[in-house]
């Protein structure tokens, strides 16, 4: 089965999507090893597991995790562009801005790892295409940076970590008062592996970290090689392959019925008017000879987007149409908002194998020098619980999420519980909290200007 045609491409066209595919895919395995401690540093360091197996079984549940982590988040990244427009420009400048977010993000996320900070590859990655958005705003106009979702996700980005720390530091504190048996707030004895029952609860927390963690960064991993794919191949990824003209034109003209039948009520509702127009434009676009995939994509999303509003906080429609249209929203939007199964299998296998490498130098950060004592196993428990119940409920809201910095903050948490914030390491969470200012200006210029220079290049 071919996953794309490349005969759509010249040759040169085609080697460029191949290298492309390689860097989105190099991207997800360096955010494997750069994430990887986030999940293992506790079981490593309370001898729950050997740093091998823990790793492997990281991977593995990083691997899963993407696989049946849907979509949602993924395309909260592909909202951050203006992927409309940038299918209908010449391929070159498609290139540049690939090639500029994709390079800006890989250089931080190493950079970063090498010198041992605990650093976002949300933050980066985001960061990255914010540049390029902006830049492409300045010098082309049009949609530019999607304002509203860039502001949803610097929010989750922002509050995350405070409420990892927080959460924490309640959380123990709950445990300290309420749990008789003290050998769990204990530091581990070198070498020597925790009683069964505290093993199995890090364990637990390991997994649910590593499983939550592929359910939202991997998804952004998704995010990405789908805007290659669209940009590269936009007549065979701008929609889903099983988009049917006939069945789409027959659902809209069912919706103009019921719009046009509260039309005492349409001139009081904008979203209304809008949708009908967008009815009116894509009706034509629906019927033609040759499907212009990538302008029914842009009005289709439009329509959707007006028809959603209409069932919103003051109802247009009577309570059954309401539901109906919800259910139409839902099916339209799966036309656009969808990644082939084998885009999710290849960032599952890169985050899984990435996962199993380059875990040392983030562990140390993340098991050493947070906290002025070893972690205990509440402190490790804790942690994990708190980043994985974060995570998942991003996911479950679509909001990308940084795992190092929730579950860094987390930790941090666990520690003040214990001796106030005294017992934490101040350089090492300067450093952390420097990373954390630096990782979008630093991207943002970095791609910003990487795109510029290529364009100015090749242009």
């Amino acid at each position: 089965m071919n996953v794309f045609d490349l005969s759509l491409l010249s040759s040169g066209g085609a080697i460029l999507l191949i290298l492309f595919i390689i860097a989105v895919l190099a991207f997800e395995f360096v955010n494997g090893f750069h994430d990887t401690a986030n999940a293992v540093a506790t079981v490593i360091y309370t001898n729950s597991l050997k740093p091998t197996i823990a790793v492997v079984w990281s991977g593995i549940f990083n691997f899963l995790g993407v696989i049946t982590g849907g979509v949602g988040v993924a395309m909260g990244i592909v909202k951050l562009l203006p992927v409309n427009d940038m299918m209908s420009m010449p391929l070159f400048e498609s290139a540049s801005i690939v090639a500029a977010v994709l390079l800006a993000a890989i250089f931080w996320n190493l950079g970063t790892w090498y010198l041992g900070i605990p650093c976002s590859s949300s933050h980066t990655l985001i960061g990255s295409l914010l540049g390029v958005g902006i830049v492409f705003f300045w010098t082309h106009g049009g949609e530019g940076v999607n304002w509203g979702k860039a502001q949803e996700i610097g929010l989750a980005l922002l509050f995350s970590p405070l409420f990892g720390c927080f959460a924490a530091l309640m959380l123990m504190w709950i445990l300290a008062k309420i749990i008789k048996n003290k050998a769990i707030f204990e530091e581990p004895e070198r070498g020597k592996t925790p009683p069964t029952w505290i093993r199995a609860i890090l364990i637990t927390t390991c997994t649910l970290v590593s499983f939550f963690h592929g359910s939202n960064d991997g998804q952004k991993g998704v995010g990405l090689f789908m805007i290659v794919l669209m940009i590269f191949l936009p007549t065979q990824f701008a929609l889903h392959k099983s988009f049917d003209a006939d069945a789409v034109l027959t659902t809209l003209n069912k919706v103009e019925v019921k719009v046009k039948a509260t039309e005492a009520r349409i001139g009081e509702n904008q979203a209304a008017e809008e949708v009908l127009e967008s009815i009116e434009k894509l009706k034509p676009m629906l019927v033609a000879g040759n499907l212009d995939r990538p302008k029914i994509r842009k009005e289709l999303q439009r329509m959707t987007k007006y028809l959603k509003e209409t069932t919103g906080d003051r109802p247009f429609f009577n309570k059954s149409d309401k539901e109906e249209v919800k259910a139409t929203v839902k099916s339209l939007t799966n036309y656009f908002e969808f990644a082939p199964r084998w885009v999710v299998f290849c960032i599952s296998i890169a985050l899984g194998l990435g996962t199993m490498i380059g875990w040392k130098r983030i562990v140390v950060t993340i098991g050493e020098k947070i906290g002025k004592t070893h972690l205990t196993y509440a402190q490790g428990a804790t942690a994990e619980l708190i980043g994985a119940s974060t995570i998942a409920l991003s996911t479950v809201f679509h909001a990308p999420v940084s795992t190092t910095h929730v579950l860094s903050s987390a930790i941090a948490g666990t520690m003040m519980a214990k001796d106030g914030h005294q017992n934490l390491q101040r350089s090492t969470l300067i450093n952390i909290l420097t990373a954390w200012i630096l990782t979008l200006p630093v991207t943002i210029i970095v791609s910003g200007g990487l795109y510029y220079l290529f364009t100015a290049i090749f242009g």
